[in-house]
């Protein structure tokens, strides 16, 4: 896998899933609306944990300032 996300990407999902996460359990977001944040919010804690976006593939997106191709 290689990775293309980098530091800022990736703290700024990890902020983004601690908040969505913080108002679900909070009570503030709730129903569907909260499920299916929640859900996004848990794309976003393992997209940032390894480092990988599936959605940047096919459009060449690399936020981590590597234009070389690293394998494996």
């Amino acid at each position: 896998m290689i990775r293309n996300i980098g530091k800022f990407d990736r703290t700024l999902r990890l902020l983004v899933a601690a908040v969505v996460a913080g108002l679900y359990f909070a009570h503030i977001i709730h129903g569907i609306l909260g499920i299916a944040l929640l859900a996004l919010a848990g794309v976003f804690l393992a997209t940032s944990l390894f480092r990988f976006c599936p959605l940047y593939t096919p459009f060449g997106i690399r936020t981590d300032g590597n234009d070389e191709k690293k394998c494996c």
